[in-house]
Parts: structure tokens; C-alpha cells; sequence
């Protein structure tokens, strides 16, 4: 079993996936060939032999040596000047093998302007630029197919990466809004205690609905629209039995088809509303919210009175400050947030892309 195991995890590895490259690459050029200029399947095999060795060399020293050295670290003159020295050396190479080994033992074979060339000293072959570029392609081809699968290789890990911070970023940022949620509607529950409300229980049950959706039901990334909105009706039942008839509250919904959205997003704008529009308005406040959605977006407005007291205060709170960044987390350039802050009303228009 644990050989089973092994040979497995072998199949996987970057050596095993390297080697199934370059045999792939031999294949080609084995496969692709006319024998009918080859002695035999002998100087075919042998002839591919010392271009991939050679192709091979000139990709790992690209890969490992010129890549890191250079490439990575925007040393892009040197790299390019370096590449052409390995080229070079890999065409003289080429040369070397091809007169000292190759041809001796296959010259009896070759075409007579083959025969001609093959008579050429060492120095002319290196000189012959035509030639040399066209091996330099040749020799440069794997490495270029090498470097793009690492680069698609390396692009798939970022985005990995960079979901996976987006998730661990939105998951902080939940937790510091629940929280933050939660200690708002405890205090509720604590006046209310204090009067001996009979309401009371009402609150409990409410909360416990709230607390259930908040742990339970809105761990994924988008969540149904109706979801969010009866958690928007169970937030505002709690504040009316807080408030009373110190706040005036509409609600409109206008929902043509079931789409879905950031957990959380729109109750902390409600929340902000009540805690600054209503909690210290000595007099009647009043708020407004009404969500429009279809097939395309969804459209949030809430409206609300404003305390003269807090008027002048320019800080922003740390829930509106959590539900800009998750805005950009869930939705980048596909939302539009307008905010209006006037002498005696604050106002915020959402618009989502529907999901």
C-alpha cells in the first residue's frame, strides 16, 4: 500500500512531469521526421539525442541560473545579453559534437551539399548566423514552453493566494462586525429589562433568530437577498420596541427576482442609522429604506433624520469602515456607493451588481 502510495505521489511531482515533457518533445521530433534522409532509426535517434541534450541544457540554465539572477530581478538587459551567450555557447557546442562525434560516423550518408558543409573548419560553422539563428529557435523552444506553463503554474497559485486572503479578510471582517452587532442589541435588551417590559421575550426570540442567521446561515461568500431581508425585518422589530414612537420607520422592498448578496452588507448601514439618527434625537426621527432588485442589480437607499448634536461630526464609524472594505472584497468595480451627508438628513444609495 505504501509503495502504491509513493509511485502515486511520484506521478505528481515536477521530476515526473519534466520527464514526461521532454519525451513528449523527443516524440515529436522522432514522429515528425523523414527517415528517408537518415541512414536509419540509429542516426534518427541519435541526431534528436544531442538537440534535445542541448535543449535541455539550455533550459535549465534559463530556468535556474539566468531567470533568478536576472529575470526576477528586472535585470532585463542582462538577462537578454546573458540568453545570447548561452545561445552562443550552445550552437558552438552543437558544432563541436556534430564534427567530432556526428559527422565521422554518418558523413557517408549525407547529400553532397550536406557533405560540403560538413567539411567546414569549427570557427566558419560558429560564424554562419543564418544557421545559428535557426538553431538558437530551436534550442530556445522547450525553454519558452517551460517558462509559459511555469508562469500559468505560477498565476494560478496568486489567484489561490489572493482568494484565499480575500476570504480570511472577510471572514475578520464579519467577526469584527457580529460583534459590534451584538453588544448594540444586548444593550436594547438590557433597557428593556430594566422597565420589566413585557416585551421582553419578544427581543429574546428575535435576537435568537438574528444570532442563529448571523452564525449559521450567512457563512457563504453571497447569500439570498429574502435572507437578508427578513434579517433587516427581525433588526427593525427590535428597534421599535426600543424606540417606540420616538422613530418613524418605512420599509419598501421591491424584489422582481431572487438574487443574492453580501452577507451583512445592508444591516450595518441600518444599524448606523439608528445609532446615529435615532439614539440621540431628543425629538421624532425618522428613516427611510427601500431595496429595488432585478435580474442586473440591486439597489439599496436608506434615508435618515440627523441629531444636530452629531452634525459636525466628521469620524467615521468602524461598521461603515468594515462595509467600504468588504465592498471591495466582494464587488472590486461592480458597486457604486453614494453618500450624503446633510445639515439635518444622512442619506446612502447602494447599487450592486445582482449576483
Amino acid at each position: 500500500m505504501s509503495n502504491l502510495i509513493n509511485t502515486y505521489r511520484f506521478l505528481y511531482t515536477p521530476f515526473f512531469k519534466h520527464i514526461l515533457f521532454w519525451i513528449a518533445i523527443f516524440s515529436y521530433f522522432i514522429i515528425t521526421a523523414n527517415i528517408s534522409f537518415y541512414s536509419g532509426y540509429k542516426q534518427l535517434f541519435e541526431s534528436n539525442g544531442i538537440l534535445i541534450s542541448l535543449q535541455i541544457l539550455t533550459a535549465y540554465i534559463v530556468m535556474y541560473v539566468l531567470v533568478p539572477r536576472f529575470l526576477n530581478k528586472n535585470k532585463i538587459v542582462q538577462f537578454i545579453f546573458w540568453l545570447f551567450i548561452l545561445l552562443v555557447m550552445m550552437y558552438a557546442l552543437y558544432n563541436f559534437i556534430k564534427i567530432y562525434y556526428y559527422d565521422p560516423k554518418y558523413v557517408a550518408f549525407y547529400s553532397l551539399t550536406a557533405k560540403e558543409y560538413a567539411k567546414k573548419s569549427l570557427l566558419t560553422k560558429c560564424l554562419n548566423f543564418p544557421i545559428f539563428l535557426s538553431k538558437s529557435i530551436k534550442f530556445i523552444t522547450p525553454t519558452a514552453l517551460l517558462m509559459m506553463a511555469r508562469f500559468y503554474k505560477n498565476q494560478q497559485k496568486l489567484l489561490k493566494l489572493n482568494e484565499q486572503k480575500k476570504s480570511a479578510e472577510l471572514i475578520a471582517l464579519k467577526h469584527q462586525l457580529n460583534p459590534h452587532f451584538l453588544f448594540n442589541t444586548l444593550n436594547n435588551l438590557y433597557a428593556l429589562a430594566l422597565k420589566k417590559s413585557d416585551q421582553t421575550p419578544e427581543v429574546i426570540e428575535k435576537l435568537s433568530d438574528i444570532l442563529d442567521y448571523m452564525l449559521y446561515r450567512c457563512n457563504d461568500k453571497f447569500v439570498s437577498l429574502p435572507k437578508e431581508i427578513e434579517l433587516i425585518e427581525n433588526y427593525i422589530v427590535l428597534e421599535k420596541i426600543r424606540y417606540g414612537k420616538r422613530v418613524e420607520i418605512s420599509f419598501e422592498k421591491n424584489i422582481t427576482k431572487e438574487v443574492k448578496i453580501g452577507p451583512l452588507l445592508l444591516l450595518t448601514f441600518i444599524e448606523n442609522a439608528f445609532k446615529h439618527g435615532v439614539s440621540q434625537e431628543l425629538g421624532k426621527a425618522y428613516i427611510s429604506i427601500r431595496i429595488d432588485s432585478n435580474e442586473d442589480h440591486i439597489v439599496f437607499n436608506i434615508k435618515n433624520s440627523k441629531t444636530q448634536t452629531i452634525s459636525n461630526e466628521n469620524k467615521e464609524c468602524i461598521g461603515l469602515k468594515n462595509i467600504k472594505k468588504q465592498l471591495e472584497l466582494l464587488y472590486m468595480d461592480q458597486h457604486d456607493l453614494v453618500i450624503e451627508d446633510k445639515k439635518d438628513s444622512y442619506s446612502i444609495i447602494l447599487k450592486l451588481k445582482a449576483i
